[in-house]
C-alpha cells in the first residue's frame, strides 16, 4: 500500500511540472513554471515595405491606382506599405535584388531574370484571370488587309496549340467592349452612355509582318516581346533585319501606338485594348479602340504574371502580405482596382516549376539577362 501511495504522489508530481510549462501554438505567450513571456510575431518585420510595380499602363495613372491598394494591405498587416512604379522590367529586378524593393508584381520574364540575378528572390503569388493561370500575347495591326479573311468580332484562344476563333465571351482574358453586369458578361457602357466598341479578330499569318513597322513593349515582356519574338525565330524571319521595331516601353503605349497609326503591328497582353477605351474617370477615351484595332495571331499560353519577393523575409510576413491581397480580392474596391492594374481576379500560390517554359522561351532568343 504504502509504495502504491508513493507511485501515485510521483505520477501526480510529474503532471504538476508538465503543466507549469507549455507553450500554444499560434498564441502570442509562453508560460514556463509560471512565467508568462509574450512572444510578438512581427518583432523580425521591418517597420516599412516597398512594393514595386512595372508600367503596364501609363505611370501616372497606375501610381494612382496602387495607393489604395497599397492602403489596403498595409492596414492588413499592420506595418507601412508604399507602392513603387519603375521605368521598366530591369529596374524593377535591380530593386528587389538590391534591397530598394521587398515585394514585386512582375510579368513572367521579368521574374525569370530577376531570379537568374539575385538567386535569393522567390516567386510568392500566381495571378488568376477568370479562373486561368495562363494567358498569351496579342498581335494586332490597323491593317486590315493583314487578315485572311476579313476581321469579325471575337476574340482568339489557343485550342490545341493552335489560333482559333472565339465568341468574345467565350475567352479567358477580359476583352475589349465587354464588362460584367447582372447576368455575367455584357456589352460595356460608359458612365456617360458611351458604348465601347467589341474587340475584332481575324486569322493572319505572321509572315505577313515581314516589312512592316512592329511595337514591342520592353525586351524583358513575356507577352510583348520574347514569346512573339521566338515565334519570328521559328518560322525563320529575322527580327534585326526583316522588320523595322521599337521598344515603347509598356503594353499601352504598343496599343496606342497602333491605334494612331504610327505603327503597323503591336504586341501586348490579351487584352491591352482596354486600357485606352477611357480615362481614369470613366469618360470615353478611345471607346472605338475594339473595332480599330484588330488582334491577327497570338502566343503560346505562358504562365500569368507573378507577385516576387525577397526570400530573405520573414515567412510570416510574406504569408500576411499573400493573405491580404487575397482579401482585397474579395472588395468591391480590390475587384475594381486590380481588374483595372493587371487584370487579376484571383491568386493562388506559385511554383518555381510553372516558370520552365519561360526560361525555355529566353534561353533559346539568348537574352537570358539584359
Amino acid at each position: 500500500m504504502r509504495t502504491l501511495f508513493i507511485a501515485l504522489v510521483a505520477l501526480a508530481l510529474l503532471a504538476t511540472a508538465c503543466g507549469d510549462a507549455e507553450t500554444t501554438e499560434g498564441d502570442t505567450t509562453t508560460t514556463t513554471s509560471g512565467v508568462t513571456t509574450t512572444v510578438d510575431p512581427k518583432a523580425d518585420w521591418p517597420d516599412e515595405i516597398i512594393f514595386g510595380f512595372i508600367p503596364s499602363e501609363r505611370q501616372e495613372t497606375l501610381q494612382d491606382n496602387i495607393e489604395p491598394f497599397m492602403d489596403y494591405i498595409a492596414d492588413e498587416i499592420g506595418i507601412d506599405v508604399t507602392g513603387v512604379v519603375t521605368a521598366d522590367y530591369n529596374g524593377l529586378v535591380v530593386a528587389l535584388g538590391t534591397g530598394g524593393a521587398d515585394f514585386g508584381a512582375f510579368g513572367p520574364f521579368g521574374y525569370v531574370q530577376a531570379k537568374d540575378q539575385y538567386p535569393n528572390i522567390e516567386v510568392l503569388i500566381q495571378s488568376i484571370r477568370f479562373g486561368s493561370d495562363l494567358y498569351h500575347g496579342q498581335w494586332f495591326t490597323n491593317d486590315p488587309s493583314i487578315c485572311d479573311e476579313p476581321p469579325v468580332v471575337g476574340a482568339l484562344e489557343n485550342e490545341g496549340g493552335t489560333p482559333v476563333i472565339k465568341a468574345g465571351d467565350e475567352v479567358a482574358a477580359l476583352q475589349v467592349g465587354w464588362a460584367f453586369g447582372d447576368a455575367g458578361l455584357e456589352q460595356e457602357v460608359l458612365g456617360d452612355g458611351t458604348e465601347v466598341d467589341q474587340g475584332t479578330a481575324c486569322l493572319g499569318s505572321l509572315e505577313s509582318i515581314v516589312g512592316k513597322s512592329v511595337a514591342f513593349t520592353s525586351s524583358t515582356s513575356t507577352s510583348g516581346a520574347v514569346f512573339p519574338q521566338l515565334q519570328l525565330l521559328n518560322l525563320g524571319i529575322d527580327v534585326e533585319n526583316d522588320i523595322t521595331y521599337s521598344y515603347l516601353g509598356s503594353h499601352t503605349d504598343t496599343v496606342q501606338a497602333v491605334y494612331n497609326g504610327d505603327f503597323d503591328i503591336g504586341l501586348s497582353f490579351d487584352d491591352a485594348r482596354r486600357n485606352i477605351r477611357k480615362d481614369a474617370d470613366d469618360n470615353p477615351l478611345h471607346p472605338d479602340v475594339g473595332s480599330k484595332v484588330i488582334v491577327f495571331n497570338i502566343t503560346d499560353d505562358i504562365p500569368n504574371d507573378v507577385v516576387a519577393v525577397d526570400g530573405d523575409l520573414p515567412d510570416n510576413l510574406k504569408q500576411a502580405v499573400y493573405d491580404a491581397i487575397s482579401k482585397y480580392l474579395e472588395t468591391e474596391e480590390g475587384e475594381a482596382i486590380l481588374d483595372e492594374i493587371y487584370g487579376w481576379t484571383d491568386i493562388r500560390p506559385a511554383s518555381e516549376a510553372d516558370f520552365a517554359v519561360v526560361r525555355d522561351a529566353a534561353e533559346k532568343l539568348g537574352v537570358t539577362e539584359d
